[in-house]
């Protein structure tokens, strides 16, 4: 029974990495394409040309495909952790526990409505022939970022601070990791701007757990003098 119970909190702490790493590298990669979109103060000419050519393509590819696909696999990230959390036999804080869990599902939400405001001029013109509005062009971007980098950026905080809570809880994660995620947690909660790269902190904090994560169960995987089998 012992080892069904291993091989299972294994399989959920591969799952959460797995679903953790893809979606830091999609969004990751997703932000870094974004950057480069026009500013508001931009000449109508230019949104033109940006949404109505290959530009434009590309950021449609981000919104109908890169950033959904990190939203959902941040969804089995969260419930692939919370699984191997609650495996690992140490006792949950309840109220972080289901915090985490609202600010996660609140994150993915944010994210495809994020993802949705960033590509609507680019769908109109490389979907339906549509031409693109140069107003819309400078509204609907500062609305993509409005929810991804700030919004989101305030749900991502209650996310590391919650985990990083659950962690000092039930001694999972590395003290450091725990007190680092503190600080982390506050500037993506207090942070203010509508650059995409802030949008990279959490990501970036993700991978990082992802790594925790694989360790962690490699250690535990390791075989120990005590733990031989000696006879019945």
């Amino acid at each position: 029974m012992a080892a069904v119970g291993t091989a299972a909190r294994r399989r959920a702490a591969y799952l959460a990495t797995a679903m953790g790493a893809l979606h830091a590298v999609l969004s990751l990669g997703s932000f870094w394409l974004l950057h480069g979109t026009p500013k508001p103060g931009s000449s109508d000419a230019d949104l033109v040309a940006y949404y109505g050519g290959s530009h434009g393509r590309t950021v449609l590819i981000v919104g109908i495909y890169l950033l959904p696909l990190s939203a959902i696999a941040f969804i089995w990230f969260t419930v692939a952790l919370r699984m191997w959390i609650s495996q690992h036999g140490h006792p949950e804080h309840f109220l972080f526990s289901n915090l985490q869990l609202v600010a996660g599902i609140t994150y993915a939400a944010l994210l495809l409505v994020a993802a949705a405001a960033f590509s609507v001029d680019s769908a109109v013109a490389q979907l339906s022939d549509g031409a693109v509005d140069p107003e819309s062009a400078r509204a609907f971007p500062q609305f993509g970022r409005m929810l991804a980098v700030i919004l989101d950026s305030r749900m991502a905080a209650i996310f590391v601070m919650t985990t990083a809570g659950i962690g000092r809880t039930t001694k999972v994660l590395p003290a450091w990791f725990v007190w680092l995620s503190y600080p982390l947690g506050l500037l993506l909660l207090f942070g203010a701007t509508l650059e995409t790269v802030f949008a990279l902190v959490f990501p970036a904090w993700i991978l990082v757990l992802a790594v925790l994560l694989v360790l962690r169960v490699r250690q535990a995987a390791e075989p120990r003098p005590g733990d031989l089998v000696t006879g019945t």
